[in-house]
């Protein structure tokens, strides 16, 4: 019996697998506009005293089951303020993941403490808690763990180094809008977490960022420093300590209530499709999801992200199979290359305030560099279409499988 011939790939000038628009994002309507337009025509849109941006603060605090929340400028300004405010000093080492976006670390950088890289959990991309420890040393003040794509860090881990080694436990939740550890939110399981509403963010207002903790001594330093230096219970021109102005405007918070009222129905069915996704994927050759702990109880899938191995495609390399997917109609990118490899982080003692804590360049971390080179993201906006569209996914690997091996 005679077998049909594998499809043309759209990459080589067939017909493309999917024609039709994935979900854009963000997702907006009339309600969100008016939301604006409301703070527009009140006049009032500095975020003082009742505001809206306080009324953001306290139901995100309780979305994710923390005590505080400071809203502030953005998910950078968040982090650096997390750290301060947990107690990172100058000249502290705070260990933290090479995967991740840079903000990560030049957060570290901007509060004068050295970033130390660990390397990854190859199955999660996630820091290795194993190599974490391996990374402590008498000058480590913090671990700064980020929780990628939005999959939930291993936080019993991490608890547990942290409280064994005497350090501070900062969480980097830019990604992870709604994600469960073992039924609890992620953000203020350790000392602080921080949030990012950035464009791309599950939640986001064009930029935004929050702090979380359950300390109160934390909050109250949080606070002033998103504040210029001022306490709650002080007067405007009294400042007790140097700090910036990071306050989130009365606009954002605006923005970020209307869009919280979709975010549970948005994160169940980006879990209920990945969690689909993610098993159509596990049955093809050389494709492999990364893998979600089972004490993750809600993952935010920020990213998809999925691991590609080019001996299953007849030795086609991730760059090429990346451009055929997309020619195919799905979107998808690499994501990011090792922290310490950006030129950014090719710093010297005319850069750095600490010179010979760190060499970066000669750094070498083998899981990261591995996985930054088979990684293939797809956005989390693909996760909100219908499931059926999930097999379109699965439908163009698989075509560009059989043209390979044809």
């Amino acid at each position: 019996m005679a077998t049909m011939a594998p499809e043309q790939l759209a990459a080589r000038g067939g017909a493309p697998l999917r024609t039709r628009p994935w979900p854009q994002w963000p997702v907006w309507d009339e309600g969100d506009a008016q939301a604006v337009a409301d703070v527009v025509r009140s006049g009032s849109w500095f975020s003082g005293g009742e505001s809206r941006t306080k009324a953001f603060g306290d139901f995100y605090a309780r979305l994710h089951q923390s005590r505080y929340a400071v809203p502030c400028t953005n998910g950078t300004h968040a982090l650096e303020i997390a750290l301060r405010a947990a107690g990172v000093k100058a000249g502290d080492e705070v260990i933290t993941t090479p995967y991740t976006f840079i903000a990560t670390a030049s957060a570290i950088v901007q509060v004068n403490a050295v970033p130390v890289f660990a390397d990854v959990d190859p199955d999660t991309l996630n820091m290795d808690p194993a190599a974490a420890e391996a990374a402590v040393t008498e000058r480590t003040r913090a671990l700064c763990v980020v929780h990628i794509a939005g999959c939930p860090a291993d936080m019993d881990a991490f608890t547990d180094l942290a409280r064994r080694k005497g350090l501070l436990l900062i969480e980097d939740a830019a990604q992870a809008h709604l994600a469960e550890w073992s039924g609890r939110p992620v953000g203020a399981i350790g000392n602080a977490g921080s949030f990012s509403f950035q464009a791309s963010k599950n939640l986001n207002s064009g930029d935004g960022g929050i702090v979380l903790t359950d300390d109160e001594e934390t909050f109250e330093r949080a606070w002033s420093l998103h504040n210029c230096g001022r306490v709650r219970a002080g007067g405007w021109y009294e400042h007790r300590m140097l700090s910036g102005n990071y306050r989130m405007t009365e606009l954002q918070a605006a923005l970020l209530l209307s869009q919280a009222q979709r975010l549970e129905a948005q994160t169940r069915r980006r879990n209920e499709n990945a969690l689909y996704l993610a098993q159509q994927l596990a049955e093809i050759e050389g494709v492999r999801p990364l893998r979600r702990d089972p004490r993750v109880t809600q993952h935010a899938y920020h990213k998809f992200i999925f691991r590609y191995d080019p001996t299953a495609f007849s030795g086609l390399s991730r760059s090429e199979f990346l451009k055929a997917l997309q020619a195919e109609g799905i979107p998808c990118h690499p994501g990011y290359e090792p922290t310490y490899r950006s030129p950014a982080f090719k710093i010297d003692k005319e850069t750095h305030p600490f010179p010979g804590r760190v060499n970066y360049g000669a750094l070498h971390l083998p899981a990261v560099e591995q996985g930054c080179g088979e990684a293939v993201w797809l956005d989390q906006r693909m996760l909100l279409a219908e499931r059926s569209e999930m097999d379109d996914i699965a439908a163009a690997i698989r075509k560009i499988q059989a043209a390979c091996r044809a």
